[in-house]
């Protein structure tokens, strides 16, 4: 999967840019409360994408 669809993505779902870290971008669900790290690679595995 790509990087930008699983952005657009998590933004569709509520999700908001957390904080940038040294090589991945931390994404934050507000309503479960859950916290994502992404990293920054244009090819992210679909395993990890779930």
């Amino acid at each position: 999967m790509k990087r930008r669809d699983l952005l657009r993505h998590l933004n569709q779902h509520g999700c908001e840019l957390l904080r940038e870290g040294g090589n991945h971008s931390w994404w934050w669900n507000r309503t479960q409360n859950r916290r994502s790290a992404i990293p920054r690679h244009s090819e992210i595995k679909e395993l990890l994408a779930r």
